[in-house]
């Protein structure tokens, strides 16, 4: 597995780990790590994706959407944990240090969004949007590729439901209220811990858990359907903090708690255990085995519904203690229903709203 000397600040890790579709693949010298000519800090690139498809289906039960839009691949933000790390190993890429660094851009997302809507073979339904990475990361803040896709939304008043850890998604609060006033949106912000420390470890690039909870304020004060998704929940690191996630969700206006489990897929069981020998040593066993012990005795479960939720009696602990804090702050476990009703194709001389 290829990686830096040194761990790199601002990342959630440092290793290149072989990617599974490739026959060949780079093994530095032991004792050199990468070429002396690797900075200890790689830059972000942005590589423009050629992707001429704006909707991408989704098959996963698990997802309550069929259709979603993912403006980047890769993902900035870092998590070490993140499911959608192997999907960069289809581009060619590696699970780790690459997911973070080399993101590819979908500049006209938002036109091609607009011819999809525009088919008369499309049928209304709900789009999600960061099905797999965030549409809200950091170069979201100049590129505004998410907020032209909304635009696009409005215009056709197609409902969408987003799921994000950044605050930036306050920024499109406008877009959302039009929206939001044909019951066609709803947004979830993923919360993890409360703890700015360990966030800062495993979310290197994301939002910090006061600045999600401070969105949850500003979506719920402007009358757009909010809640959270403690997601991941990591069995002996985080579980405990689930009533005070909830309790704080809560405080802040939001209108649902759903939840999920870790899931280790392919590169990322290894990536996230040696980020646990590097930060957490003294917790690394113990989390492990704790995974190991809600997946049957694996770390991973790709099965749909076990890989969610897990099996096993602390399984059934966490699902009950998420139930209790839920009762306690009187959150349902997810959003509203979104409707369709509103729907139209902008044309013929009509002004778009946007």
């Amino acid at each position: 597995m290829a990686r830096y000397r040194e761990p790199i600040r601002g990342r959630g890790t440092n290793a290149a780990p072989h990617n599974r579709f490739e026959l060949a693949h780079f093994e530095p010298d032991a004792e050199a790590g990468f070429a002396d000519d690797e900075t200890q800090d790689p830059r972000t690139q942005f590589i423009p994706d050629a992707t001429r498809t704006a909707l991408a289906k989704n098959q996963s039960p698990d997802v309550g959407f069929d259709v979603g839009i993912n403006p980047y691949r890769g993902c900035e933000h870092g998590c070490i944990y993140c499911f959608a790390r192997p999907t960069h190993e289809y581009l060619g890429y590696s699970a780790g240090l690459d997911f973070e660094t080399r993101i590819l851009v979908k500049h006209e997302l938002p036109e091609l969004l607009r011819a999809a809507l525009s088919a008369k073979s499309w049928k209304p339904q709900t789009i999600g949007i960061s099905g797999v990475t965030d549409a809200y990361q950091p170069i979201e803040r100049k590129l505004r590729i998410t907020r032209r896709a909304l635009e696009v939304l409005a215009d056709f008043r197609n409902p969408a439901g987003i799921i994000t850890k950044s605050r930036l998604v306050v920024r499109d609060i406008d877009v959302l209220q039009e929206l939001a006033r044909h019951e066609a949106v709803s947004v979830t912000i993923s919360l993890t811990s409360l703890d700015p420390e360990l966030a800062r470890r495993m979310e290197p690039r994301a939002a910090q858990p006061k600045a999600r909870l401070w969105a949850v304020d500003q979506l719920a004060r402007a009358g757009i359907p909010v809640g959270v998704n403690l997601a991941p929940i990591v069995p002996g690191l985080t579980e405990h903090e689930i009533p005070a996630l909830v309790t704080a969700a809560a405080e802040a206006g939001a209108k649902w708690a759903g939840w999920q489990l870790l899931r280790l897929p392919y590169a990322v069981k290894d990536l996230f255990a040696e980020w646990l020998a590097e930060h957490y040593p003294d917790r690394r066993d113990k989390v492990l085995h704790r995974i190991s012990d809600l997946r049957e005795g694996k770390l991973n479960e790709s099965r749909f519904g076990a890989r969610q939720r897990g099996t096993g009696i602390w399984a059934e602990q966490i699902a009950e203690l998420v139930a209790l804090a839920r009762r306690k702050a009187g959150l349902p476990g997810s959003g509203p229903k979104l409707s369709t009703a509103a729907f139209r194709r902008p044309g013929g001389g009509q002004l778009t709203l946007f």
